[in-house]
């Protein structure tokens, strides 16, 4: 057996040495992934408190939006079968049929069968129904939503509880609407136009037709009242109905509706009022209000004749109408207002006035725009009283027929300011 000798690498006879092994030292940190996160959060609010210094403004502007978005949720739109306030003034409130709380009404509530509506002191409210009856509620009313039909195979309809206060109603051509109070219910024909009251300080409910008619039936009794007729009945079920005339509204001469009066000092200027006479009127009441609906009464007289001058009127727009008392002390509240607009001489001038957008909902028309605060608006006649602070309005129109219509949107400001605007609307068959 032979032994071999090892090789001495550092001899220089010896064979070649074998290349040298360099040894490779890693190191490494293990790393988290909520390490991660944090630094990358951390670098993410450096570069946003970065850009905040540089855009303050932009970033104001963002979070205003976020507040206002989750502080006031989108509502649904009312549906076109649905009623719906096309008019509010003060204290309002609606208690929908599934709910137990009652909450302020506005142009985004819809009503519903079984809804309850409940009118302040000084509130009023206008209400279109999808038939197309209106309902105007008067302060002091508490009513309940008891039809709204729409169906193509029945008739259309619209029906309403009155239990406490006054609703007057005027019912569309093809429409027909029923006013319950008590156990008396109220058949108002197409095309007619009443008064319902129930009044608990008198102990007296009545329905007073101002046009068309109405049937009125209570059990097995049944009254039919025509135009300027009215029925009485006690609260509380006992008594017998009856039934009386009541005098016709007066026919109103001036102002003309809609007239400007140009004078040099609105305060000190005297506003001659005149209507024609009628007949069996002992005396009449004259009303001038700066709202169509009357909440705000600036002035009120009873005069003898048929006439009245009234200073001491601001500049702006008024409604008026007269109320003619007979010598039973039966009074007329079914003439409608008339509106003119006091304007200070020498001051007339270009106001702002824009219209953003429209929409139909049914035959009714929604106009959305702006004005100056403080400003009159009056669409397709009808007085708006809604303007918010910032000039800002919405306003729905009577119900429309089928085809186009041109809306006519007319502006004026305290200082005399006039402005008129135009739109189309096509009101499909």
């Amino acid at each position: 057996m032979q032994t071999q000798t090892p090789i001495d690498p550092n001899h220089p006879g010896g064979h070649e040495a074998p290349p040298k092994i360099h040894r490779v030292e890693i190191e490494w940190h293990a790393v988290t992934y909520k390490t991660v996160i944090v630094y990358g959060l951390l670098a993410l609010a450096i570069i946003l408190a970065g850009t905040y210094l540089a855009f303050p403004r932009a970033y104001a502007s963002i979070f205003e939006r976020i507040g206002s978005t989750s502080s006031e949720p989108e509502a649904l739109p009312v549906s076109q079968t649905q009623a719906k306030f096309v008019n509010l003034d003060g204290k309002v409130q609606v208690k929908k049929v599934n709910s137990v709380q009652w909450v302020e009404a506005d142009y985004r509530t819809g009503l519903d069968k079984g809804d309850l509506v409940q009118t302040g002191s000084d509130g009023m409210a206008r209400i279109t129904f999808a038939d197309g009856t209106i309902y105007m509620v008067k302060p002091g009313t508490f009513i309940t939503i008891e039809e709204n039909l729409m169906a193509n195979d029945k008739p259309k309809s619209s029906g309403i509880g009155i239990n406490v206060g006054q609703v007057d109603l005027t019912t569309p051509t093809a429409s027909k609407a029923e006013v319950r109070v008590e156990d008396v219910r109220a058949q108002v024909r197409p095309n007619s136009r009443a008064q319902v009251k129930s009044d608990p300080n008198t102990k007296e409910n009545e329905i007073v037709v101002s046009n068309g008619s109405v049937q009125i039936q209570r059990g097995e009794e049944k009254f039919e009242a025509k135009q300027y007729e009215k029925v009485t009945f006690p609260t509380g079920g006992g008594g017998p109905m009856t039934k009386s005339e009541v005098l016709a509204p007066p026919e109103l001469l001036e102002p003309l509706n809609l007239a400007p009066i140009i004078v040099e000092n609105p305060k000190t200027a005297s506003v001659h009022f005149a209507w024609k006479p009628v007949p069996d009127a002992l005396s009449y009441v004259l009303r001038i209000s700066t709202t169509n609906m009357f909440t705000q009464i600036v002035k009120e007289t009873r005069v003898s004749g048929t006439s009245a001058d009234i200073t001491g009127l601001d500049a702006g727009d008024y409604f008026w109408k007269v109320i003619p008392v007979s010598t039973k002390k039966q009074v007329s509240e079914v003439s409608d207002a008339n509106k003119f607009t006091l304007v200070a001489q020498g001051r007339t001038q270009e106001m702002f006035l824009e219209i953003d957008r429209t929409q139909l909902h049914g035959s009714v028309a929604e106009i959305i725009g702006r004005t100056e605060p403080g400003a009159a608006l009056i669409i397709n006649g009808q007085h708006v009283p809604n303007i918010a602070a910032d000039g800002t309005f919405r306003h729905f129109t009577e119900p429309l027929h089928a085809g186009e219509h041109t809306i006519v949107v007319i502006g004026q400001n305290r200082r005399g300011g006039i402005s008129t605007k135009q739109v189309s609307i096509v009101v499909p068959k």
